[in-house]
């Protein structure tokens, strides 16, 4: 990941000084991709599909506004209900 000169590997200088090397952009990729994925995962985890569908059938509103309340409220349908009753 270096240029052979035992330094990071500069893509850009800019007129203030700072630079970007690509060491430090690619480990912040890494970085973000990872918090992204654990967040997507959670997610995913959280949301029952059968607490989307009784909130859909019941309240009647789209598939989307349910999974948000779901989401919002940690997967907790009682919270999610009462956060969309009183909306």
């Amino acid at each position: 990941m270096n240029n052979g000169r035992g330094e990071a590997e500069v893509l850009a200088t800019f007129g203030d000084g700072y630079q970007y090397s690509k060491t430090k952009l690619e480990e912040s990729l890494r970085q973000v991709m990872a918090l992204k994925l654990a967040k997507s995962t959670k997610d995913a985890a959280v949301v029952k599909r059968e607490d989307v569908d009784l909130i859909v059938n019941e309240l009647g509103i789209p598939r989307s506004h349910a999974e948000k309340a779901l989401s919002e409220s940690g997967g907790d349908l009682e919270k999610a209900l009462r956060a969309l009753v009183t909306s």
